[in-house]
């Protein structure tokens, strides 16, 4: 019974499971507030492109 709670396997599985989450979320946060500014970007660049085309 001591060595079942001295095992600390479970916690450390835990501690990398929130570490995980909290690089998804930060990721996830950058690429919401970044997409709009690189979708602006390429829209620019396209509507460039496409009137030197012309």
């Amino acid at each position: 019974m001591r060595n079942f709670f001295k095992n600390e396997s479970g916690a450390t599985a835990i501690e990398y499971g929130l570490i995980a989450a909290l690089i998804a979320v930060a990721i996830i946060g950058a690429v919401t507030s970044l997409g709009s500014q690189t979708t602006d970007t390429f829209t620019a660049v396209s509507d460039g492109m496409a009137a030197a085309v012309q």
